[in-house]
């Protein structure tokens, strides 16, 4: 089966002021409604400046509660895209984005949810929050880390959850400036008796840090981390990125094991095989310029086809059994098995 084309374009139909540096873009998928789960993200490409650049964001919607497609975008100080975002984007503009990806969602359980958000952290976990409620009977619980209450994102959107949901959902805040910063003690609290509960993290690295080290089990964890693993690629601050994932490098003077050979639009190379290396540093070695971004298997820029061999993957968070079953890489994550390989890109 046809896959669709790794970007389309979507319609900015509404843009919402958050906070002073947070915007919410109302999108109009201009092939129809996109198909998505709570807590995914969509990556756009811009071009800032004559360079093409790549940025994940999650949505803030739910599938499940939302007539709309909703994601959120903060300003980052030096952030190349966001701060284009924030100064270009205007309501009827059009952009160009991937179809939803990652595997930051809900599982079917009836343990509470307990979210842990630091700053726009709490985009995919308001997604999750509402879809939770709104599907399943579960008790969800949030910890907004925040620096000031000025600079909390949804506070209104989450008061009107609490009002829906008395008794299920419960918000706690923390602000650095009123309550000092967050510490183990602070988790331990407010995790309370709910330590079997499926715990989901999004946020900073030392926030990330602080409450995965807190954490006292059996709950099982879900991290969709900032900035672990994407600081040497243009625009990718605060990118998503999975949990201890170290970006593989060509594997420069191994022994050469067979032929790689990739197709990328009217482009066909074909290039020795080195072992370690992946199909993405296979390409580049051999003048492509394919699409990436996160280079940590999170935001499904790098996805290509397997027509011929097979790869392994050393990470991913984007694509689901059926797209891996199809033979769908991320191709900065799939080492070949085979001795030859052929892929194509969408």
């Amino acid at each position: 089966m046809a896959r669709p084309p790794l970007f389309q374009r979507a319609t900015v139909t509404r843009i919402v002021k958050e906070t002073a540096d947070a915007r919410t873009y109302v999108l109009a998928p201009e092939e129809g409604s996109f198909s998505y789960r709570a807590g995914q993200f969509c990556t756009f490409k811009v071009n800032v400046d004559g360079q093409e650049l790549f940025r994940s964001y999650s949505m803030s919607s739910s599938p499940d509660t939302d007539t709309e497609l909703m994601t959120t975008v903060k300003r980052v100080p030096g952030g190349k895209v966001s701060n284009w975002m924030h100064d270009n984007i205007s309501e009827g503009d059009t952009v160009e984005l991937t179809r939803p990806a990652g595997l930051f969602c809900l599982n079917e359980t009836t343990v509470p949810l307990l979210g842990f958000s630091g700053g726009s952290g709490i985009t995919p976990i308001l997604s999750l929050a509402k879809s939770a409620l709104a599907t399943t009977d579960r008790r969800v619980r949030l910890l907004c880390a925040d620096r000031d209450r000025a600079s909390a994102i949804f506070d209104t959107a989450l008061d009107e959850l609490v009002a829906q949901y008395p008794g299920r959902l419960s918000v706690t805040h923390s602000y650095d400036v009123e309550d000092g910063y967050l510490d183990a003690a602070k988790v331990l609290a407010f995790i309370g008796d709910d330590a079997e509960g499926d715990h989901y993290l999004c946020g900073p690295e030392p926030f990330m840090a602080i409450v995965e080290e807190a954490l006292p089990g059996p709950g099982r964890v879900f991290a969709e981390k900032f900035g672990a693993a994407a600081q040497s690629i243009p625009g990718a601050e605060d990118q998503p990125s999975p949990d201890s994932i170290t970006p593989a490098t060509g594997a420069t003077g191994a022994a050469e094991l067979g032929t790689v050979k990739i197709q990328l639009g009217r482009k066909k190379v074909e290039i020795a095989r080195k072992e370690g290396e992946t199909i993405l540093d296979s390409a580049r070695r051999a003048g492509l310029s394919p699409p990436f971004s996160c280079e940590s298997g999170n935001c499904a820029t790098c996805i290509a086809e397997v027509l011929e061999g097979s790869a392994t993957m050393r990470a991913n968070n984007a694509l689901d059994d059926d797209e891996i079953a199809d033979g769908m890489v991320l191709t900065c994550q799939a080492v070949p098995d085979t001795p030859s390989i052929k892929v194509q890109y969408d």
